[in-house]
């Protein structure tokens, strides 16, 4: 039986991603691609999610989109609990949607583990959070989660991101639970999608010219009265323990003298997550990766027929 077709655009941040899907989604409608009546847009990013966060997760604006439908950003507010495994479930149930209307889905994202539940259709473990563990553990660093992570679960911390606090918090939480391995518990199931998957490649000094431009925009934009709304509304909760946010707690208290030193560390940590998004990107093979536009639908007009 044939599955139902499932075009995924990935890269790391700052790779023109959002750019060149709304650009294929443009040219999809256009050209009615197979039969198609055209294409619509998932997020796959684990802070687009969150409304009131608008500039410092980059998304996408109404003039940008240009009438194309972008779902999964601006769904649940910051304080809300929000883990991969909902991500997947309302993924799916978008695309489905998006199959029925005649479309072609395109999921687009950076969060390599929001795109690969639904490439690899993985099956989490159904735990409900535990507030006072979760309150425990909110004040203890990244460096002493992973050690407690590791103890608990030695084959999972080969694979986990360090540096991800709410992941490595959700893990400890599930080990602790259940008593199992977090890792051992995620298992693939049968695809229930035909998959392409194309990624942006692009040479590592334009990625970092593309950044620093980026951070200057966000900035321009008004990321700081951004992130002092939110502190102001809700605290630094762990929405905000993300890059681009959680820089701005060291600034405030007077820790960062100047907006030009805080830019940098912003730089510095979002090079650092591109290189763990470019380990996580490389260990799947199954990416065609591009450099451009032309060679994206080529590709696409390839996977449709």
């Amino acid at each position: 039986m044939k599955l139902p077709k499932l075009i995924v655009i990935l890269g790391p941040t700052a790779s023109g991603k959002t750019d060149l899907a709304i650009k294929l989604a443009r040219n999809l409608a256009l050209s009615k691609i197979e039969g198609f009546d055209g294409a619509e847009i998932i997020s796959a990013d684990s802070r687009q999610v969150y409304k009131e966060m608008k500039i410092g997760t980059a998304k996408p604006t109404k003039k940008e989109l240009k009438g194309i439908p972008y779902y999964l950003i601006d769904i649940v507010s910051p304080k809300k609990d929000f883990n991969v495994a909902v991500y997947k479930n309302l993924a799916i149930k978008k695309i489905k949607q998006i199959h029925k209307k005649g479309k072609i889905p395109l999921l687009v994202g950076g969060t390599a583990l929001y795109a690969k539940a639904v490439i690899d259709n993985i099956n989490f473990p159904k735990v409900i959070p535990n507030k006072k563990l979760r309150r425990d553990l909110e004040e203890k660093t990244e460096k002493e989660l992973f050690k407690i992570y590791k103890n608990l679960d030695p084959q999972g911390s080969k694979f986990i991101d360090k540096n991800n606090r709410r992941r490595l918090i959700r893990a400890i939480e599930v080990c602790k639970i259940t008593g199992d391995s977090f890792w051992r518990q995620r298992k693939k199931q049968k695809p229930i999608f035909d998959i392409l998957q194309i990624g942006i490649k692009i040479n590592k000094s334009e990625l970092n010219r593309r950044i620093e431009k980026r951070i200057k925009i966000m900035f321009k934009l008004g990321l700081e009265k951004e992130v002092k709304n939110l502190v102001k509304k809700y605290g630094w909760i762990v929405a905000l323990q993300t890059i681009g946010y959680q820089e701005f707690k060291e600034y405030f208290e007077g820790k960062i003298k100047t907006e030009e030193k805080l830019k940098e560390l912003i730089k510095v940590r979002t090079f650092q997550f591109v290189k763990r998004q470019m380990t996580w990107f490389k260990k799947e093979k199954r990416i065609r990766w591009i450099k451009s536009q032309k060679e994206a639908e080529k590709l696409i007009k390839s996977f449709l027929k």
